[in-house]
C-alpha cells in the first residue's frame, strides 16, 4: 500500500469517528482530496486507493489535470473564481465551494445558461469577519440569497467557510458552529435546504464534522508537504 493509500485510509477512519460522534454517518460526509499544485501521477495514486472526489483551487492548474485523468471522477473548485474565468469552468466541475459575491453568482447562472447547463454552487461565508478572507457577511446573506434562489441555472447546494488558522483545532469551533447555525435559520426562513456545509481542512476537519460538516476539503494530510507550484 501506497503512502497516500495509507493517509487515505487513516483519513476515512477519522471521518468515520468524527461522524459518529455526530450522530451520522461516515456516507453522509464526501471527502474532497485537496490536489491542488500535484501532478496527475500523484493524484493517480489516489485514485487507486479508491479516492474520486478531487478539490483544485486555481483553474489554470486545474483544467490540464481533469483532461489528464479519468473522466468519472469529481472535481471541485474549491478556491475563488474571478468572473473572467467563469466561462473556462462552467460544466467542469461539479462543485464550486467558493462563490463569494453576487456578481460572480449572476455571471455564473448567465453562463451555465448559455451553455444550456446548471452550476451547483455554495455560498462562501466570512464568518470569522477576517479581512483576509472572501466571502459573503452573515448579515448579507439573506438577501443575496433572495436574489440567487430564483435564477434558472444555478443551484444553490449549501454554505461553505473557512475558520482562522490556530494550532488549536477547537479555535474552529466557534466558525464552525456559527456557519451551520447560519444555515439553519436562513433553510427555516426561506423553505429552501441548503443541505451542504463545507468546513473543515486538514488540521480541523474532525471539528468541522463533530459541528454538522458534510464536506471536508483535506490535502495535506493525504499527500504530504504541498509540491511547488509549477507552470
Amino acid at each position: 500500500m501506497s503512502q497516500i493509500a495509507e493517509n487515505l485510509e487513516f483519513i476515512r477512519q477519522r471521518i468515520a469517528a468524527a461522524a459518529e460522534r455526530n450522530g451520522r454517518s461516515a456516507k453522509e460526509v464526501k471527502l474532497v482530496a485537496v490536489s491542488k499544485t500535484y501532478p496527475p501521477e500523484i493524484i493517480r495514486e489516489a485514485v487507486e486507493a479508491a479516492q474520486q472526489c478531487f478539490g483544485e483551487n486555481r483553474v489554470q492548474d486545474a483544467l490540464p489535470k481533469i483532461d489528464a485523468l479519468p473522466p468519472d471522477l469529481e472535481w471541485h473548485l474549491i478556491g475563488h473564481l474571478q468572473t473572467n474565468k467563469v466561462r473556462k469552468v462552467i460544466g467542469r466541475f461539479a462543485l464550486f465551494h467558493g462563490v463569494d459575491n453576487t456578481a460572480l453568482a449572476l455571471q455564473m447562472n448567465r453562463i451555465a445558461g448559455e451553455f444550456g447547463v446548471t452550476a451547483s454552487i455554495l455560498l462562501e461565508v466570512n464568518v470569522s469577519g477576517e479581512e483576509s478572507k472572501f466571502g459573503f457577511t452573515p448579515n448579507a446573506l439573506p438577501a443575496a440569497l433572495e436574489e440567487l434562489f430564483p435564477l434558472p441555472h444555478l443551484r444553490i447546494e449549501g454554505l461553505m467557510t473557512m475558520a482562522p488558522y490556530s494550532e488549536n483545532p477547537d479555535c474552529a469551533r466557534p466558525v464552525f458552529e456559527g456557519l451551520r447555525k447560519l444555515r439553519d435559520a436562513l433553510s427555516a426562513a426561506s423553505g429552501h435546504p441548503l443541505k451542504e456545509l463545507s468546513m473543515g481542512m486538514s488540521g480541523d476537519f474532525e471539528q468541522g464534522i463533530e459541528e454538522g460538516a458534510t464536506i471536508v476539503r483535506i490535502g495535506s494530510a493525504i499527500f504530504g508537504t504541498r509540491a511547488a507550484v509549477t507552470h
